[in-house]
């Protein structure tokens, strides 16, 4: 009988095999219950394993566990999950055990396409880290690099390609490359892709992909556009969407903080100094790059490192700042949206949004890079009375209630902090080194409100109701900024610090309710009112105004205070429901059977607006049907709503709907008239329309591209190189004293080396040498070459000495005031 100890293997699954060895395990009192559902269980091989373990990985997230054996089975999948929930793993654990080991005879098997650089480099440092053991060749293919390097590493033969798409066609066109050894397509941030522009990349990408490859599409919001979809080219596809009710980690707590406009980067500086630690790592988002220059500058001045990310910035400029903040040398990063994707630091605390979103999408990936892989985290968003309206579209999104009387989730700064930072700022702005940075930053800002999404309209009208100049400060000022000034009191005082504390906290409410009622305070009377005596003109017209205009005011009046009586019944009703539910608690399952013959209840709430939202009763026919409501697909999801506010680009769709044309949508051959014109809003008159395919080529697939693409700098390099003609050499050499060329050589980088490398393929091929033997036909071409070069000096003697004669008798010829006299 074998011990169950010497059980070889990894431990066996509920319900598999006889079920023998699960009993001797179970009825052991010393052996540990493991969870089953782990990297062990999906049979993967042990190379794979080791590096999963050696990166730290122990038990598979929900989304690793659901999408990893479908795509080890050879299924498309299209996955959605939020932000930190472990998407990299998902494609890239199938890759390694689908690819298994390197093969230089092909060309590349694996193909992932990054919407951004950052996130294309951080999949890169993940497949290093990940296949530590596993032997494959891995190139990056990025937008700003050297094509020649890139080149190179594609006559490598790699076997995974991470690469963005617009640089990746690049290469695709100018090489030629048929892409038939592809087995396997990632798209990375998928409905970020194709929302930055890259459809025709994407599509003449797919062109090149042999029909047998299998694609895999991972996104943290995946909106459902069935022409996205079909332009991926995904066969009997598998939608795995998990999260989706839950938009925001819970780790993750949201602050608001309400100020006046012109007081943004105030608040922003009082936030960073008094509330955030100096030592937490704290990611800034601005609307534009202006904006971010000009934060660069007030941070700067106000003693605060930091360092800042965009888009038109330099690549290696964007690496160096991005290392500087993830080696923790800088506290804060100032970025725009382009980092709300693919910047992943682990070790991020909190995350600011300076100027407000205008989608609640962007509000989720923003914030959505702290509180990741079990952290916890901290979101401030700063607001202002323009931006008001679209808090509250993104709580109604989230399915938050917006409670403007809790300190712990939204306020105010204290006045006292706001006045102090306040004049270092405004010296700050003075300073005349940025003046032309504050100005275009200004007029950037007005670009930004106008070209921002509208909120809602029933937002618009709750905002005017909302009282926002009550609003408290908020507590983390309260907590972080209450103890400084207890222990500067303390120094001079014998009382303990909590009592300081307290006293300080108690003053700060009587302040708050003082203000307020000095803001709540109207008078009764005018300014013209003040004279009381009664033969002032002022006095005489304010009576006959007051006696004519006396019924709207006493409505006026008694509409407030119906107002307030409604929000005071709101909130009693609100704290009734909630006894209820206490005292329903203890009730039974026996006890609800017996009171309700049929109980309907969602097995998940995915929209929680249908479920407070009030519907009219219609009369039950005869004959209704009965749906099945587990086997019932519905034609539209329960959360399409909330779906359709994660999409950007809602006009669109919104047109094609709306869209009468005789032209077929998926054909891009759109005749062009020679005469047509349009008008031209700048120049505010009728300009000629530019034929739409001009500086354009057509490509395999039938698209117009850029002629950009093609510009011929692969026959160039392959010309510097002579890359094919040894490639021939070596493929065809019989010869012992035939040495081939070293990497280094063949794929020269430099200009030196490939300076180096062809005067050593000249003296390979017998030119260029005296000790070395020439070739009659050599020698010919050599001479031919010689008589050319006198002949060309020659004619250009002659020419120099007849342009020097022609300039004498120029000189020589008498001037007409000569032939006057």
């Amino acid at each position: 009988m074998v011990k169950v100890n010497e059980l070889p293997g990894f431990p066996s699954m509920d319900g598999g095999g006889n079920g023998e060895g699960n009993d001797l395990l179970k009825s052991k009192p010393s052996a540990k219950a493991k969870k089953s559902g782990g990297f062990q269980s999906m049979g993967l091989s042990y190379e794979v394993i080791k590096g999963i373990t050696k990166r730290g990985y122990k038990v598979p997230t929900p989304i690793q566990r659901k999408t990893i054996p479908l795509i080890l089975e050879g299924r498309d999948v299209v996955a959605m999950a939020k932000t930190g929930s472990g998407k990299t793993a998902c494609f890239l654990i199938p890759l390694f055990e689908r690819l298994k080991r390197r093969d230089p005879t092909k060309g590349a098997r694996a193909l992932i396409l990054s919407p951004t650089r950052e996130l294309a480099v951080q999949t890169y440092k993940f497949i290093k880290e990940l296949g530590k053991f596993m032997d494959l060749k891995t190139i990056l293919v990025l937008g700003g690099d050297s094509m020649d390097s890139q080149f190179s590493a594609i006559h490598t033969c790699p076997d995974v390609i991470v690469a963005t798409p617009g640089r990746f066609l690049h290469l695709c066109v100018e090489m030629d490359l048929k892409l038939s050894s592809v087995e396997y397509i990632v798209f990375d941030e998928a409905d970020r892709l194709f929302e930055m522009g890259f459809g025709e990349q994407l599509n003449e990408t797919l062109h090149r992909l042999p029909q047998s490859r299998q694609m895999v599409l991972f996104s943290a919001t995946l909106p459902k556009l069935l022409v996205d979809f079909a332009r991926a080219g995904l066969s009997d596809p598998v939608l795995i969407r998990l999260d989706v009710e839950s938009k925001l980690p819970e780790a993750l707590s949201l602050k608001f903080v309400y100020c006046r406009s012109d007081d943004r980067y105030t608040t922003l500086v009082t936030l960073l100094k008094y509330v955030i630690p100096q030592d937490a790592q704290t990611v800034v988002f601005a609307g534009t790059q202006h904006h971010v220059e000009l934060l660069s500058f007030i941070l700067t001045g106000c003693g605060i490192t930091n360092t800042s990310v965009y888009s038109s910035l330099d690549p290696s400029a964007r690496k160096i700042n991005t290392a500087k903040f993830v080696n923790k040398k800088v506290s804060v990063l100032i970025v725009t949206d382009v980092a709300a994707r693919g910047i992943d630091i682990p070790s991020l605390d909190y995350v600011v949004n300076l100027h407000f979103p205008g989608k609640p999408k962007l509000f989720v990936h923003r914030v959505g890079r702290c509180a990741r892989a079990g952290r916890t985290g901290t979101a401030f968003s700063i607001f202002s009375m323009e931006d008001a309206a679209h808090v509250l579209d993104l709580h109604l999104f989230l399915n938050r209630e917006f409670n403007i009387n809790d300190p712990k989730a939204i306020g105010t700064v204290p006045q006292e902090l706001l006045e102090e930072e306040h004049l270092t700022v405004m010296e700050i702005k003075k300073n005349h080194n940025i003046s032309g940075v504050l100005r275009t930053s200004e007029n950037a800002y007005k670009k930004y409100l106008s070209s921002r999404p509208v909120a809602s309209t029933d937002s618009n009208a709750r905002v005017k109701k909302l009282k926002f100049f009550a609003l408290k400060p908020l507590d983390d000022f309260i907590e972080q900024a209450i103890p400084k000034l207890a222990d500067a009191a303390q120094s001079t005082s014998k009382r303990s610090a909590e009592e300081i504390a307290e006293e300080e906290r108690r003053l700060q409410e009587q302040k708050h309710d003082l203000l307020l009622q000095m803001k709540s305070f109207k008078p009764h009377n005018t300014i013209f009112e003040l004279n009381n005596s009664q033969k002032s003109v002022p006095y005489q017209i304010m009576k006959a105004k007051r006696s004519h205009h006396s019924e709207v005011i006493e409505k006026y009046r008694s509409k407030m205070e119906e107002l307030d009586k409604e929000e005071e019944t709101k909130k009693a009703e609100k704290a009734k429901p909630q006894k209820e539910c206490k005292q329903s608690e203890d009730v039974g399952e026996d006890e609800i059977n017996s009171a309700f013959k049929k109980v309907v209840a969602p097995k998940k709430r995915k929209n929680m607006d249908d479920l407070y939202t009030e519907k009219p009763k219609k009369k039950k026919k005869a004959n209704t049907n009965v749906k099945d409501m587990e086997n019932f697909i519905p034609y539209q999801s329960a959360d399409k709503h909330t779906e359709d506010g994660l999409a950007i680009n809602n006009f669109e769709r919104q047109a094609m709907k709306a869209e009468f044309s005789v032209i077929d949508r998926e054909t891009n051959e759109v005749r062009h008239k020679p005469g047509m014109k349009k008008w031209d809003r700048i120049k505010k008159k009728m300009v000629a329309v530019q034929d739409p395919r001009a500086n354009k080529i057509r490509t395999e697939s039938g698209a117009w591209i850029p002629s950009s693409f093609k510009t011929g700098r692969y026959t160039d390099w392959k010309e510097k190189t002579k890359i094919e003609e040894q490639l021939a050499k070596e493929a065809g050499s019989d010869d012992d004293t035939f040495k081939p060329l070293s990497h280094e050589k063949r794929y020269p980088v430099s200009r030196h080396a490939r300076h180096n490398a062809k005067v050593e393929a000249k003296k390979r091929a017998g030119v260029g040498g005296d000790k070395e033997l020439r070739t009659p036909e050599q020698i010919v071409k050599s001479r031919m070459r010689l008589e050319f070069i006198k002949k060309r000096n020659a004619e250009n003697t002659e020419r120099k000495a007849e342009n020097r004669k022609r300039s004498m008798r120029k000189s020589q010829r008498p001037t007409m005031k000569n032939k006057k006299k």
